[in-house]
């Protein structure tokens, strides 16, 4: 079987920055054991896989190169670019359907616009695995789909050094590290070595959980926001109900066929 695959950088307005995606367009679901298996060869933070159905929109699956995961807002952005820039698709506007609801991406220019669940996190004590594995004390932490933790700088969180091995080891220890940002709303870094990702570059998820906090915080429903990992993204956020709108732009990386 040979598969067309492209690959993306999602938030991404140069080269070799934003996040990587690869995006496969399938008649049907393959084996999920053979779509874990495609995402583990390509080694990078997500692959997705998309199916058209008769409805016009997309059936949408997200792989690490460790598992499945229920949602993931830059492989979604890569899809919208894929499907308009290299499959045909001449909507402005792409739904998707997904274990996670409903999803949109809606193409003005070259801004690319998710429209994802928002996911308003909701402040606990701060777990002995966090400050065993980063060695520092949050100010504020936060429960959600991600856990939360909130410093007072922008410095602090560049120079955060956790223990990769022990997070690993520990479940449910997905987690954002975020700040006040020096030239924008906020920044944030992501880490998830149990899903086979240490720090992911740009993480349009948890912007959903990102923007609701800031938005409270800084009482206003616009955010510019930058991802400070050491690719680095650049992100729109804007909070409607309880929907979050992320914006961000995409570069085509390459184009290829994988032989399975």
């Amino acid at each position: 079987m040979k598969l067309p695959l492209v690959t993306v950088n999602a938030f991404a307005s140069e080269p070799f920055s934003g996040n990587p995606a690869a995006v496969a367009l399938l008649d049907d679901w393959l084996d999920v054991a053979i779509m874990q298996s495609i995402a583990a060869q390509n080694n990078i933070s997500e692959t997705a896989f998309l199916v058209k159905s008769a409805t016009g929109a997309y059936k949408i699956r997200w792989f690490t190169p460790a598992v499945e995961v229920l949602l993931c807002g830059h492989a979604t952005l890569a899809s919208a670019f894929a499907l308009r820039e290299h499959f045909g698709e001449t909507s402005d506007t792409i739904f998707f359907e997904s274990k996670s609801g409903p999803l949109s991406v809606s193409c003005d220019g070259s801004l690319y616009t998710l429209d994802f669940p928002c996911q308003a996190p909701k402040p606990t004590s701060t777990p002995s695995w966090f400050t065993n594995a980063f060695g520092a004390h949050p100010v504020e932490f936060h429960a959600s789909a991600y856990s939360l933790a909130i410093f007072p700088s922008q410095e602090i969180v560049a120079a955060l050094e956790p223990d990769l091995s022990l997070l690993a080891r520990t479940a449910n220890s997905n987690v954002i590290v975020s700040a006040p940002g020096n030239l924008h709303d906020f920044v944030s870094r992501f880490f998830a070595p149990a899903d086979g990702i240490d720090e992911d570059p740009v993480t349009g998820s948890a912007h959903c959980i990102l923007t609701p906090y800031w938005a409270k915080r800084l009482n206003k429903t616009k955010l510019r926001a930058r991802q400070i990992s050491p690719r680095g993204g650049e992100l729109l956020c804007q909070l409607a109900g309880d929907r979050v709108r992320i914006s961000g732009q995409a570069q085509l990386y390459s184009k290829a066929t994988i032989h399975i």
